[in-house]
């Protein structure tokens, strides 16, 4: 590669400590004069502490030093925040070493945002692409704050001090602690930029209208009506006041700071209101206008981005915060349900106003909402990073049609649940967007595996995520699977007892029938005596209202007696939370203890169940995130662009300590025997067709061959079978269950480690276990067991237990080689024996691509926009 080559793959948008955002791109000559007026926009403080003296001016040949570099040996990068260089970070290769010094400088405003830490990520990242594994740094032991920047980082330090200089020097592999403290940092300020949009001191709406048909009428009505806690400012340039509230031509003339702009007018006329909204400093756009086509998208986020500002939409519903202290509904829909500790967000607007609709009607409370529309810049992944410290937040909603950075979200879904319940809605489940020929999206049944790996509870409707989030907001988790059933009617209550073993839980004791006469105590008395006891973790109600009392007074009795452990109930079929079954919080929506009811016991079973798989998931260990030993990753990055013979995709799986067994490739039956000779017998012979080696009836396959006259005898026989004379020599591996292992990449997900047993039943039957990556050893440890058929693995009937654990590093080095070398799109291990000596690979092929998915990995950056 020419190193004056500008490397354009380098260029960022991130997210600052505040919340903001900038540009980060390498420096050209062309930013000369924009350099020199940073330079004189600099402190004498700050200057002193970067150039170690006065440095007034840059001189002429300083600066076509300083901004022509050769993205290789010396290489910039500047954070832009419109047309203005607010930070620049360098670092220059000392000599012929692999070592480099680095050294940034920011502007005085925006210093303490956060910029250091990020100028030193991407410079590491570009330093680990050129070849260089050091960076040393002189900083002088006054200037506290970089001093800072460089401790904080996570990184291995060695540190000197000399006449008032600090000398420091690190590696620049990445650490468990330097990943740590970059996810620590990124999941801090993309929940400060969530923040600022939803908590916003002030709010325009730019498109504010008289009409009452329009979009800019109803958004208005719903912020006066929520009774925001801000002002609010109407933008509309023909009339001096919209619903009585005085209107200003253009949000330029709005005499205040505006931190969140609602932007409610056709398409073609917002690259305009955006240039307003750039120059007035607006913190975060909100776009509820439909029609834009991708390029316009791009350059709408492209350019508020680059003026530190956040985007949603465009075609979004709007955003909802009910806090009683900021009270905002920047949205189309009228209706809002009460306050609650349950974030929702949601990818369709048209979809927005029925949920809220729906939630309002069935008593579920909400913290925040978020309509993201064509989901342009803030996604999915923002809301999860700013809701994992909300302490407003105790249930997460999803409503999505697709993952922006589908291994990031597994991350953050993964460490969030842990804590907070994920219910999610996954639109297009039988799309199949491949992108490559040979890769496919797994099955449902695999999806839902994989969803679980990461603790998010996978619904199939609206219907159920609301069935199920009522009983999560409203109740406790089940400590186990025990259930118990209550209720006044015994058809009922068989039909509950079925649904409960239909759905994998334990029917802890014989129904409850305490009959249609009894009254609220003595029914309340069955409901709390069956709580009590040590082999019941949840309950199931069912109630049928006799005619002599009222409901309401068996209500009032249920909802007393259902302390402690999680109750569901079928009351008078009712959906949602009635009034009766109802606790109400401050501003008399149901809350936290409230009883939910579904109008049948098969439904209020599939709510406790789902709960019940989700508590257990979050009860098993964690695991952790292991790498393997014997991994030379800068060999395989070498190696990735150009496998394509069989050794090549040998010595590649080397690079990850995954040996193939010894083989050669022949085309004469005298290089057979060579090779067998070379080898050692016994040996296998087998066609290079892949239709004829994995025929059921092993046509192209000749097994077990211990003589030269056997091996010379299987070649032409193979010949005359196959029609060619080319084939493999393979060295016999000790007998084992034939397994399959690989990777395969899901429009979902992004790259997965799948793994079954080979056979044409496990194929027949899809038996084939799935784990997104990054995986960890406990993700392992469940994947090699999870087939149906994997009972074969463990002495089946007898049999000879395999090394499981073999099997496990096997899988571990298959995901560590999908994180490093997104390129591989689909990986295949195909037979591995699993035998008690260990698991020995026979065959491989790999397919080789451009990335679909975005990695998770490397430096902080925004989720890229690109133009179709």
């Amino acid at each position: 590669m020419d190193p004056y080559d500008y490397p354009r793959q380098w260029e960022a948008d991130v997210v600052l400590s505040d919340g903001g955002t900038v540009h980060l791109r390498p420096i050209t000559p062309d930013d000369a004069d924009r350099l020199l007026a940073f330079h004189g926009r600099l402190s004498e403080r700050t200057r002193y502490f970067r150039y170690f003296g006065p440095y007034p001016r840059m001189p002429q040949r300083d600066l076509e030093r300083f901004s022509t570099v050769d993205h290789c040996d010396r290489v910039a990068f500047v954070a832009m925040l419109g047309h203005d260089i607010v930070a620049v970070g360098r670092y220059d290769r000392l000599h012929d070493t692999d070592s480099a010094e680095v050294a940034f400088v920011v502007e005085d405003p925006h210093q303490g945002r956060g910029l250091g830490s990020i100028l030193l990520e991407h410079l590491a990242a570009a330093a680990r692409e050129s070849g260089l594994t050091r960076f040393v740094a002189e900083v002088l032991a006054e200037n506290g704050q970089m001093v800072r920047v460089f401790r904080d980082a996570g990184y291995q330090i060695a540190r000197s001090f000399e006449e008032g200089t600090l000398h420091l020097e690190f590696a620049l592999d990445p650490t468990a602690q330097s990943v740590a403290v970059a996810r620590s940092r990124e999941q801090a300020a993309e929940a400060r930029s969530v923040r600022n949009l939803l908590t916003p001191r002030s709010v325009a709406l730019i498109g504010a209208s008289t009409d009452h048909a329009k979009v800019g009428h109803a958004v208005l009505t719903n912020l006066l009506v929520a009774d925001f806690a801000g002002p609010v400012y109407p933008v509309n340039p023909e009339h001096r006041s919209v619903r009585g509230v005085r209107s200003y031509a253009s949000v330029l003339d709005i005499p205040d700071d505006v931190d969140l702009a609602v932007v409610a007018i056709p398409a073609a006329g917002i690259e305009d209101v955006l240039d307003a909204c750039l120059a007035k400093g607006v913190k975060a756009l909100l776009v509820v206008s439909t029609v834009m086509d991708r390029e316009a998208e791009r350059r709408l986020v492209s350019q508020a981005r680059a003026h530190g500002m956040r985007v949603v939409g465009p075609n979004a519903l709007g955003v909802v915060n009910t806090d009683p202290e900021v009270r905002l509904n920047a949205t189309l829909a009228p209706k809002l349900p009460g306050r609650g500790r349950t974030g929702f967000f949601c990818q369709s607007g048209a979809l927005g106003i029925a949920i809220l609709a729906t939630a309002a009607e069935r008593g579920l409370g909400l913290s925040t909402f978020v309509s993201a529309g064509n989901r342009a810049d803030v996604s999915g992944n923002d809301l999860l990073q700013y809701w994992a410290d909300d302490p407003d937040t105790d249930v997460v909603l999803l409503y999505l049609e697709s993952f922006g950075n589908p291994r990031k979200f597994a991350r953050l879904a993964r460490r969030l649940g842990r804590r907070k319940p994920i219910v999610a809605v996954k639109t297009g489940r039988h799309a199949i967007n491949t992108g490559i020929a040979g890769t496919v999206a797994v099955d449902e049944a695999s999806v839902q595996q994989l969803f679980e790996q990461t603790g998010v509870i996978r619904v199939e409707s609206l219907g159920q995520l609301f069935d199920t989030a009522l009983l999560l907001a409203h109740q406790p988790l089940p400590a186990g699977p025990r259930v118990a059933v209550v209720g006044n009617s015994n058809a009922i209550g068989l039909l509950a007892a079925d649904a409960l073993l239909a759905q994998g839980l334990e029917l802890a004791r014989e129904p409850v029938d305490v009959g249609a006469h009894a009254g609220p105590e003595e029914f309340a008395e069955a409901v709390r005596s069956t709580a009590r006891c040590e082999d019941v973790d949840a309950l199931v109600v069912v109630f049928v209202p006799p005619i002599a009392m009222p409901a309401a007074a068996y209500a009032k009795a249920l909802r007393e007696a259902a302390t402690g452990k999680p109750v569901v109930t079928t009351f008078l079929a009712v959906e949602g939370v009635p009034d009766e079954l109802a606790v109400p919080g401050p501003d008399g929506s149901p809350s936290r203890g409230s009883v939910p009811s579904y109008p049948s016991p098969e439904r209020a079973v599939s709510a406790l169940a789902r709960t019940t798989r989700y508590a257990q998931w979050r009860s098993r260990p964690r695991g952790e995130f292991l790498r393997p030993e014997g991994i030379d990753t800068e060999r395989a990055r070498e190696l990735v662009l150009k496998t394509s013979s069989d050794e090549d995709v040998v010595a590649l799986l080397a690079c990850y300590g995954i040996e193939v067994v010894p083989f050669r490739t022949v085309s004469t039956v005298d290089s057979a025997v060579a090779a067998c000779e070379e080898l050692g017998f016994p040996v296998v012979l087998k066609s290079t067709s892949e239709q004829l080696r994995h025929r059921t009836d092993f046509l192209g396959v000749r097994l077990d061959l211990g003589s030269l006259e056997a091996v010379r005898a299987a070649y032409q026989d193979l010949v005359e079978v196959s029609g060619s004379t080319e084939m493999y020599v393979q060295r016999m591996a000790p007998k084992g269950v034939s397994c399959q292992l690989g990777l395969q990449d899901d429009p979902s997900f992004g790259t997965l480690v799948s793994f079954g047993l080979g056979g044409v039943v496990s194929d027949l039957l899809g038996d084939r276990a799935y784990r997104a990556v990054p995986m960890t050893d406990v993700d392992a440890a469940a994947l090699v067991r999870a087939p149906k058929a994997a009972p074969l693995l463990a002495g089946y009937r007898g049999g000879h237990p395999a090394d499981l654990a073999a099997l496990e590093d096997l899988a571990l080095r298959l995901s560590a080689l999908a994180e490093d070398l997104p390129e591989v799109r689909q990986l295949v291990l195909e037979p591995v024996l699993a035998s008690a000596a260990g698991a020995y690979v026979s065959s491989a092929r790999i397919t080789v691509g451009e990335p679909p998915s975005q990695p998770d990995t490397g430096p902080r950056r925004l989720r890229q926009i690109v133009s179709e």
